[in-house]
């Protein structure tokens, strides 16, 4: 058997062109587009703001209190 050759995936992407169309796999790639800078961008979010509450902590040593 193998893998698929060239012609098979050509074959396979002109069929999904042609049931789906141009216009609406254009609008799943830019959604799909969208969705990862989203995900990246809110990880990236995440760090800084993680960043930010390690910056406004204060190290102490704690000391017995001696009655």
């Amino acid at each position: 058997m193998g893998s698929f050759s060239i012609w098979h995936w050509l074959i396979v992407l002109v069929v999904v062109v042609l049931i789906f169309g141009t216009k609406k796999l254009g609008n799943i790639g830019s959604d799909l587009g969208k969705a990862v800078k989203g995900f990246k961008d809110g990880v990236k979010g995440e760090e800084e703001k993680s960043a930010a509450t390690d910056k406004a902590t204060i190290d102490v040593d704690a000391k017995e209190k001696k009655s």
